[in-house]
């Protein structure tokens, strides 16, 4: 293992070897890029953080909420924020 410092601000870097698959490697060279990740390096440090921090997971209420969001959107149910807008005299 070696030392690489200055990196980052999470403190000192250290270099570690990690075997992957070579599709694994095809796919993270495919999209590292695209999603605006300076290098490779980089975009897998984001994916262990997340694995070691995973983000939040919506509540079962919350998905709930959001699965009848989507039903009153395809009944029409639903009300543009510029008609609101529109009907309330708001101006931006």
């Amino acid at each position: 293992m070696s030392t690489n410092s200055g990196a980052g601000g999470d403190g000192e870097m250290k270099k570690i070897n990690v075997r992957v698959p070579q599709s694994l490697l095809a796919q993270i060279d495919e999209v590292w890029e695209e999603r605006g990740y300076a290098n490779k390096s980089e975009f897998i440090r984001d994916a262990l953080r997340d694995a070691v921090n995973p983000p939040t997971q919506l509540s079962a209420e919350a998905l709930e909420h959001l699965a009848e969001s989507r039903k009153q959107r395809e009944r029409a149910e639903t009300v543009s924020q510029d008609d609101v807008k529109d009907r309330l005299g708001i101006d931006d």
